[in-house]
C-alpha cells in the first residue's frame, strides 16, 4: 500500500471511531433516571463497588409489597465523592442507611437482578448524611 491509501485508511477508522464513540459516552441524569419519580429506600448495604465512572452503593430492602430487592444506588465519580469526603470505608457492608434517589426511567431490573437508581443522599442510622454527588442535586426530594 502506498502512503497515500494508507493515510486514507486511518482517517476512515478515526471517522469509523468517533462515530460509535456516542454510545460509550457517558450519560447524562436526564437520559437515564426520572427526577418526576424520586424515592427514599431504608435498608441495608450489602455492597460498595468504589469503580468510575460511578461509584455504586447496592442496598438490600423490602419493597412496597415486602419483597427482598437489592437497589444499585449510582452515586458520582470516586473524584467527585473524595472532593466530598468520602474514604474507600465511608460506606460498609452492613451500614444501615436510608438513601434519597431517583427511579431509572427503565423499571427493568440490571443484568445482577437489582434495581437501577440515581443516589442523592445516604443517611446512616445515627442521624449524620453524605451527599451522594447526584448530578440531580437541585432536583426534589421525596423525604
Amino acid at each position: 500500500m502506498n502512503k497515500l491509501k494508507i493515510g486514507s485508511v486511518m482517517v476512515g477508522v478515526a471517522l469509523a471511531a468517533l462515530a460509535v464513540r456516542p454510545a460509550f459516552a457517558h450519560h447524562a441524569f436526564a437520559a437515564e433516571f426520572d427526577m418526576n419519580k424520586p424515592f427514599t429506600v431504608t435498608g441495608v448495604i450489602s455492597k460498595v463497588a468504589w469503580q468510575n465512572p460511578h461509584v455504586y452503593v447496592y442496598v438490600d430492602a423490602k419493597d412496597e409489597s415486602g419483597k427482598m430487592v437489592t437497589y444499585a444506588m449510582e452515586c458520582n465519580s470516586v473524584n467527585t465523592l473524595v472532593h466530598k469526603g468520602w474514604t474507600r470505608d465511608a460506606l460498609k457492608k452492613g451500614d444501615q442507611v436510608t438513601v434519597s434517589a431517583y427511579g431509572a426511567k427503565d423499571p427493568r431490573p440490571l443484568s445482577d437482578g437489582s434495581l437501577h437508581a440515581n443516589a442523592r443522599s445516604i443517611k446512616f442510622a445515627d442521624g449524620h448524611s453524605v451527599s451522594a454527588g447526584s448530578s440531580a442535586d437541585d432536583g426534589p426530594a421525596k423525604q
